[in-house]
């Protein structure tokens, strides 16, 4: 169990949040949600006694132990996989490393026994002759094959080295879990794994995450950090934003009855208060008035951008035709005769673990690479705006500012009109007109969705679209998607965006192959499921 007593936080004399009171228990998964910048990660950080408090103080009971998904990717860079995950429980891994030690001693003495029998005692109570099993589990579990399980850390891919710390922060059955932004970079058959492995977990896990349908499926609790405060709800992120909702709309309610009784009573006093026989009332009233009250809706951190595409003209009979296109990037065959024909309006989703088949597949279909052999052929009434998955060439080098970079894709030039779109885009002020190579990830997302919003295509492709966004960003595309009338063509991690939007599912495998199925994105899981695939 978790305390947290009149916590407060400021930095440079601003205030992040104060006057927290809360209690964590065993068994229950808390999802700490709230805007970019309200402070999830720095509570996270408080929580885990990485970070003192300004007020207030974190209780956790003595010989509790606790496991942190680390952030450093480097910092296990000489040891090997297999060693960084037991690292997890650093207890058992010492104690492992300790008898290790003794047993390759030349000269192995009495008191070496003594201490290795102690230590063997030791390391079995802490279940250690499973530690590399269940290491090797969770390993698997998150798709890194064993053959990698004991390469060194600073041979292993960037995007593995993500999943062996989270396998490291998962490790041993702590009594308290702590995940910041766990489903980053995993594929959604290592997110679903999670997801099972997290509900199966008795501890207390707190997790801050971006990821709607993780949150529903783990959460049994909501930490909402905004208004400078943080306050626990029950239930998961879907239960907590139609609830979050609902109150805002009947403080609205309940406001503008009581301004149209507020009016109504200062109508009657200025028609009667002049009027002997009427004074008494128009006094009463005015009492009245002084006991209503407008209630005063706090404004919230959150900051929803608008993302709607439209399209010029409505696509044709003909969409998109692939046929038998295959294409080999340094020596690996991605694509292997791949086939298919997109009909009008669809929404496709592109999955599965091969995403560099994906990411070469938006690829050919936008021209900029061309198949090794195959065709791509666009109907004629089509036009397309594409969301590539690296976008470092549009702003790479570029000193222009914001309004000058957007300005060349818009047919309307002139700055009012650039500066009322990026508005509606989050960019406000005098921040339209700094250069766009200072812009953060987030910040380049939005530009990239700002010009693909102004091409008016028709069929609209997008790589991995919700990378860098906040939860807000990820909604307001979730639903410009969704309501988008023409063809889309769309990857991404984020279940959600896929489940809502896909009304056909194309799987790219390892070996370059698709498996094709004209249905929602879980219904596709489902079926998969029942072939054991």
């Amino acid at each position: 169990m978790i305390t947290v007593c009149d916590l407060s936080i400021q930095f440079g004399g601003s205030v992040l949040f104060q006057h927290v009171d809360l209690q964590f228990n065993p068994g229950n998964c808390y999802g700490v949600i709230g805007a970019n910048g309200a402070g999830k990660s720095t509570f996270l950080r408080i929580l885990s006694g990485e970070l003192d408090s300004t007020k207030g103080y974190v209780a956790i009971k003595p010989g509790v132990r606790m496991s942190v998904l680390k952030q450093d990717q480097f910092a296990y860079d000489r040891y090997p996989v297999m060693d960084t995950v037991i690292m997890g429980n650093q207890h058992l891994y010492d104690v492992m490393k300790e008898k290790d030690a003794i047993y390759e001693k030349p000269d192995f003495s009495d008191e070496d026994g003594l201490r290795a029998a102690d230590l063997e005692a030791e390391f079995a109570e802490m279940n250690g002759w499973e530690a590399e099993s269940d290491a090797s589990r969770i390993l698997q579990g998150l798709g890194i094959d064993v053959s990698k399980h004991y390469d060194l850390m600073a041979d292993t891919d960037p995007r593995d080295k993500v999943k062996v710390l989270l396998a490291q922060a998962l490790f041993g059955n702590p009594d308290i879990i702590m995940l910041d932004e766990p489903t980053n970079n995993l594929d959604i058959e290592s997110i679903n794994w999670l997801e099972d492995f997290l509900l199966d977990y008795e501890g207390t896990l707190i997790v801050v995450s971006h990821d709607r349908h993780f949150l529903n499926t783990v959460c049994t609790h909501i930490v909402d950090i905004d208004y400078g405060k943080i306050k626990m709800y029950v239930g998961n992120y879907d239960f907590w934003y139609e609830s979050s909702q609902l109150v805002q709309q009947l403080i609205r309610n309940k406001n503008k009855r009581n301004e149209e009784k507020i009016a109504e009573l200062q109508a009657f006093i200025s028609r009667f208060s002049a009027n002997k026989a009427k004074s008494k009332q128009a006094t009463a009233r005015r009492k009245l008035i002084d006991k209503l009250s407008v209630e005063e809706i706090p404004c919230s951190t959150r900051r929803y951008p608008f993302v709607g595409f439209t399209r010029e003209r409505e696509v044709g009979k003909d969409v998109l035709f692939v046929t038998d296109v295959s294409k080999t990037v340094d020596g690996v065959k991605l694509l292997d005769k791949v086939s298919f024909i997109a009909n009008r309006n669809e929404k496709i989703a592109f999955v599965g673990e091969n995403e560099l088949a994906q990411t070469t597949m938006f690829k050919i279909l936008m021209g900029e690479l061309e198949p090794d052999e195959g065709t791509v052929k666009w109907g004629v009434s089509t036009s397309q705006s594409y969301f590539p998955k690296d976008n470092t060439a549009y702003f790479e080098g570029h000193e222009e500012s914001l309004v000058d970079w957007m300005r060349p894709y818009s047919e309307k030039k002139d700055d009012v009109y650039l500066r009322g779109f990026l508005g509606r885009m989050l960019f406000s002020g005098d921040e339209v007109f700094k250069p766009v190579s200072v812009l953060s990830g987030g910040e380049k997302v939005r530009m990239m969705l700002s010009r693909m919003m102004l091409s008016n295509a028709n069929c609209i492709l997008l790589d991995q679209p919700t990378n860098h966004l906040d939860m807000e960003s990820i909604q307001a595309v979730n639903k410009g998607v969704t309501a988008f009338p023409g063809n889309v063509f769309i990857a991404s991690h984020d279940h959600e965006l896929l489940s809502t939007t896909a009304d056909r599912i194309i799987e790219f495998l390892p070996n370059g192959k698709i498996v094709d199925k004209l249905c929602n994105y879980d219904e596709y899981l489902e079926w998969k499921k029942e072939q054991n695939l």
